[in-house]
């Protein structure tokens, strides 16, 4: 059974696909320097770009991990995300608080999700 490898770096591939089940590593906003709404809308479209590279797409979402690093910005990613995701199609997802890799990284998420 093979693993396809995309976009591979010498630390991690931005995504993996094995057995119709895509998996992306964690992605941040490209500009870090935008708030939490914004740098939310640059993550949900990396995510949107590289599911559809893998054949998928955010209705086949099949579970969804956040990391923001205050909760008292939930709201605002909230809100973004809210807007972003099928309605009726909603993935199972956990959000934690966390120091992420930069101190300008309000938000990462990571997904897995059905190939199309």
């Amino acid at each position: 059974m093979s693993i396809q490898r995309l976009h591979v770096g010498p630390r991690l591939s931005e995504l993996a696909i094995h057995q119709g089940v895509v998996y992306l590593a964690g992605q941040v906003a490209e500009d870090p320097s935008q708030d939490m709404a914004g740098q939310t809308r640059q993550v949900l479209a990396a995510i949107d770009r590289l599911l559809a590279e893998a054949g998928s797409d955010k209705s086949r979402l099949l579970q969804v991990t956040i990391f923001v690093t205050s909760m008292a910005e939930f709201p605002a990613m909230n809100a973004v995300w809210d807007a972003w995701v099928v309605p009726g199609q909603t993935p199972p997802r956990a959000t934690v608080q966390a120091a992420l890799a930069r101190p300008e990284y309000k938000v990462e998420i990571k997904v897995i999700a059905a190939q199309g």
